[in-house]
């Protein structure tokens, strides 16, 4: 199967706009046998299956993310 190359993840924030990240497709593959996708900084990583369901994973210790609101692929 294809996977997109990037995704953007959007989660609710406490400020005004909420927060977008983009994540890449790495090498990796999740429990899932999905792609696992990561930001630039490779804090942010996720494991994204071909119906755009997501599933958070911690690259360190005591991190806990939220479920973003939306999972898209970037226009253009």
């Amino acid at each position: 199967m294809d996977y997109p190359e990037s995704y953007q993840l959007v989660f609710q924030a406490a400020a005004v706009e909420d927060d977008t990240v983009t994540v890449r497709r790495t090498e990796q593959s999740g429990a899932g046998g999905f792609p696992i996708y990561e930001d630039e900084t490779g804090i942010v990583r996720a494991e994204i299956s071909d119906r755009g369901e997501v599933r958070m994973l911690a690259s360190g210790g005591h991190q806990v993310f939220g479920t973003p609101l939306v999972v898209r692929e970037p226009s253009g």
